[in-house]
């Protein structure tokens, strides 16, 4: 049993040994990327990233011929779903609203203006305000990583009306309003009949 023993914790070592050697060595900037500490830039961004994921693909999930759905259609008895936006218009809504919180941030404007609380009426088809969506995260991104531990309580102008805030609320209620309209997103999924991607099995 003795030399059993031995015979096996030679034959792992060895396996060890080999399998270190064939793995190709680390490199300078990969170790630097594992050690390199978080900042708030990059906190903000893992934040926007995740919203980005869970929002893109539920946007994207509803069909074209039902992207303009809204619950009031199903005439349910005792709803209060009258005047509600539509699927589209919370697509919409969000987009417009993350240029306007991140664009705070950076100095962008939305490639569309529009005052309208649902964002631009002008885009009509689910590839057009999907396309605004995506290039409203990508400002997102943009905003995130120019967060600084010294510039994160700098105060810029109120997106929403008199007064200022700071950057970092900008950066950062951006992804709380997002989600709750995500939360709305996902009701209009599944009643119909669509379950949202980020609840699919192996999700």
């Amino acid at each position: 049993m003795k030399y059993l023993r031995t015979f096996c914790l030679v034959g792992a070592l060895s396996l060890a040994a080999s399998v270190f050697a064939q793995a190709p060595a680390a490199t300078p900037n990969a170790q630097a990327k594992k050690t390199a500490p978080p900042t708030i830039a990059s906190a903000i961004d893992v934040q926007v990233g995740i919203l980005e994921r869970e929002f893109v693909s539920a946007a994207e999930a509803m069909p074209d011929d039902k992207f303009n759905f809204a619950p009031g259609s199903l005439n349910i008895p005792n709803s209060e779903y009258k005047g509600v936006k539509t699927f589209a218009e919370e697509v919409r809504h969000v987009a417009a609203t993350n240029y306007l919180l991140w664009g705070t941030i950076t100095g962008d404007k939305s490639p569309i203006e529009s005052k309208e609380d649902n964002g631009p009426s002008s885009l009509k088809t689910k590839a057009e305000i999907i396309k605004y969506l995506k290039d409203s995260f990508a400002l997102g991104h943009k905003a995130a990583q120019s967060i600084t531990a010294e510039n994160a309580a700098a105060l810029v102008p109120s997106p929403f009306g008199p007064g200022q805030t700071t950057k970092l609320f900008c950066a950062t209620f951006s992804v709380a309003h997002g989600f709750d309209h995500y939360g709305q997103m996902v009701e209009y999924l599944r009643m119909n009949g669509i379950i949202p991607p980020a609840s699919r099995s192996g999700n």
